[in-house]
């Protein structure tokens, strides 16, 4: 499974781009601020640096013909911001006001600061009708998301499978084409069912093989690069704790750097990537893939096992009877989670557990199934290691969310943010807040870099590797499937797709299925909770593209209207 930008990701249904785990944007306030809005749904008041007016179509409505409305986007905004464990409160803790424009369907929003990401806010829309209160639906959305403001509406959802069925009151030109969609899971048998006819598209993870098992003549395979990438990420912990009060080992940063400086990157390379890709090269960017916001000359191989001893022995550390680094006589266990079953990971575990040991660290794995992984242990922090796929939306902001340090969810907060590693940098902190205001477009590029060149220098994550996307169908039953492979967003456009058999419905097996669909809460760590919910059924603002461009959806009038007050 896939963390969506975060993230852990980044869902990008509510508030826009998300990287496998949090919403895009940030503020240069802590997440724990009560930035727009109390509990009661009433804004506060305060000096606007920006605006921006939303014009909503005239025939923009619910599936139950009530109005889209300025009501709803407020209601977006506060279930983001207040909702206890939303993972999705950056850009919308800059907002200070929401009100109705010259009518119902003009929003007027109010910052208190300027936010150069704003066309990833309100992503995807909450119908207020729908929930009890806007400021906490914590509860709401687990098993069901009963509106829909797109093509398709939920007819049902379970654990075997999630039927849309055509919304009779969409109101756009973008009509569903046949009678049903249904995504069912398919774990560990998707490809066997794809080519038994069970299924009539597949979204796999790329392996080395999986070409090769594809092969079939009914069966077309489609490869892209979108800004899909996978690395291992350190827990640091809150104050460097767990959430018992205990030390996490990768608190501590000369541990961090030894253990980065432990693994040999081009070896685990070719053991793991190269049998994917034979040209593939390591991911030197950081938590972001190759463009305009990647460093140059960072992260990538830095193994030197003499140098990781030395830091190791100068903080303190040495080597017990069992060859393995202890302080005070403890060797510290570190628990690396992957979800069971990703045999990539698995066997990444396998290869470098070993070559841990031997270099003296306590590595050990403790896997879990990917809903608990991505919905629960990754948000909740509950591991010291961890590895994923990140699935980043266009725009950089979603590393504000993910690593600023007033992200961090923490009990004090309601624990809202999406930095799960508890990483606290100031100056990173500063650069990413800051490149949330910057318009310049240069500018702003220079302060993403100079925050991602922090995140090196604190090693506290392993870039590893640009994933592939594959798309695969059954061209006997299916067609126009492969148009957003590259997109975060993936297949959200199964509306368009051709039923070329003519049963009336398009079946997707999905490689992963969520325990739950709320778009706000831990919920939407998983990048299946998205594709199998939210983004079938929540009209946004913008939409992302192939291409990595925002265009304005049929639910709008026209372009948002942004106005600089500085």
């Amino acid at each position: 499974m896939k963390r969506v930008h975060k993230s852990h990701t980044l869902t990008g249904a509510l508030l826009g781009a998300a990287l496998v785990l949090a919403a895009c944007g940030g503020g240069s306030d802590s997440a724990t601020e009560d930035a727009g809005g109390d509990s009661t749904g009433k804004w506060a008041t305060g000096d606007a640096k920006m605006t921006i007016t939303y014009d909503i179509a005239e025939n923009a409505v619910w599936e139950d013909n009530t109005p889209i409305t300025w009501e709803d986007f407020e209601c977006t905004a506060l279930a983001a911001l207040k909702t206890p464990g939303s993972i999705a409160t950056t850009g919308v803790d800059k907002i200070t006001n929401i009100e109705r424009g010259d009518s119902d369907k003009q929003v007027k929003v109010s910052f208190k600061a300027t936010y150069a990401p704003w066309r990833g806010l309100f992503g995807g829309l909450i119908k207020k009708a729908a929930v009890a209160n806007c400021a906490d639906i914590s509860q709401d959305f687990q098993t069901s998301i009963p509106f829909s403001g797109q093509p398709w509406k939920m007819e049902s959802w379970s654990p075997d499978q999630v039927v849309f069925v055509p919304n009779e009151n969409y109101f756009g030109s973008k009509k569903a084409s046949y009678s049903k969609l249904v995504m069912v899971p398919k774990i560990e048998t998707q490809i066997a069912a794809l080519k038994a006819g069970e299924v009539d598209f597949i979204f796999p993870q790329f392996y080395a093989g999986i070409d090769k098992e594809l092969e079939d003549a009914n069966i077309t395979q489609v490869t892209k690069y979108g800004r899909d990438f996978e690395a291992l990420y350190f827990n640091l912990g809150v104050d460097g704790k767990d959430a018992d009060g205990n030390p996490r080992v990768f608190a501590d940063p000369a541990y961090r750097e030894a253990f980065y400086k432990s693994i040999d990157l081009d070896a685990l390379l070719k053991q793991i990537y190269i049998p994917i890709n034979p040209n593939a090269s390591l991911l030197t960017c950081g938590p972001i893939t190759p463009g305009p916001y990647c460093p140059e000359g960072l992260f990538g191989n830095k193994y030197d096992q003499a140098a990781a001893d030395k830091i190791m022995t100068d903080a303190g550390y040495a080597k017990d009877g069992s060859g393995l680094w202890a302080k005070d006589g403890v060797a510290p266990k570190v628990r690396w989670v992957v979800n069971t079953g990703n045999t990539r990971r698995e066997s990444t575990q396998a290869y470098l557990i070993p070559l841990f040991r031997k270099a003296g660290f306590n590595v050990e794995a403790d896997n879990s199934d990917a809903d608990t992984y991505f919905q629960k242990r990754l948000p909740g922090m509950d591991y010291d290691l961890a590895m994923y796929i990140s699935v980043a939306p266009p725009d950089p902001a979603y590393l504000v969310g993910s690593f600023a340090g007033d992200q961090v969810p923490t009990a004090e907060n309601g624990n809202r943010g999406g930095n799960f590693q508890g990483w606290v940098n100031d100056t990173a902190t500063k650069l990413l807040n800051d490149s949330d205001n910057e318009t310049d477009a240069t500018k702003r590029a220079d302060l993403i870099k100079s925050a991602i060149v922090e995140i090196d220098k604190d090693y506290i994550m392993v870039p590893l590797f640009q994933f592939p996307n594959l798309g695969a169908y059954r061209k006997d039953k299916v067609s126009g499937t492969e148009n957003n492979l590259a997109n975060n967003a993936a297949f959200y456009d199964t509306y368009t797709w051709t039923d070329v058999d003519g049963d009336g419905q398009v079946i997707i097996g999905a490689e992963q299925w969520p325990s739950c669909l709320n778009p706000v809460t831990e919920c939407a760590s998983s990048s299946w909770a998205a594709w199998t919910g939210s983004q079938n059924l929540m009209p946004g603002v913008f939409v992302t593209t192939d291409d990595g461009r925002y265009e304005v959806t049929e639910m709008m009038a026209g372009e948002p209207k942004v106005v600089l007050l500085d």
